[in-house]
């Protein structure tokens, strides 16, 4: 009985180990960057490459900025990330997506916006970053205009 015990605590103990690696992880710097620039420094983002091969499908006015929904996809070949940034926001990084070998680089978000901004979409491909820009409008008290 005492050998099961062990034996199930170890795993469980295994089990609750994992998710703490990915917390290792997490780039507390940029995500609490003040800044754009600050942001991606801390991610070791020195400059970027406009492509129309990053896509951002975003609406062009938002009437409820608690939820504004985002796509974004990357064309460029080898693309292991996706980075997503809203200029004007109080935390600007809104999101990294990390993608293996074979993974299709899309992803979908729903994120926050106070005021109207620019969301800017960088994809790290063989060491280099390419960038697409989409500015969405948000409106106040969600009446459209």
């Amino acid at each position: 009985m005492n050998r099961l015990r062990r034996t199930l605590l170890a795993a469980l103990a295994l089990g609750l180990a994992r998710p703490l690696a990915a917390l290792a992880a997490w780039n507390k710097d940029a995500f609490g960057a003040k800044t754009p620039g600050d942001a991606l420094k801390s991610l070791g983002v020195a400059g970027a490459t406009p492509s129309k091969e990053v896509v951002i499908d975003a609406p062009e006015i938002a009437e409820n900025g608690a939820v504004v929904p985002i796509e974004v996809s990357s064309a460029v070949p080898g693309t292991t990330a996706l980075i997503v940034v809203i200029e004007k926001n109080p935390f600007p990084l809104a999101s990294r997506f990390d993608f293996r070998d074979g993974a299709l680089p899309y992803a979908k978000l729903n994120v926050k916006m106070g005021e109207t901004s620019d969301i800017r979409v960088l994809a790290e491909a063989a060491g280099k970053y390419y960038s697409a820009t989409k500015e969405v409008k948000v409106t106040i008290g969600g009446c459209g205009g």
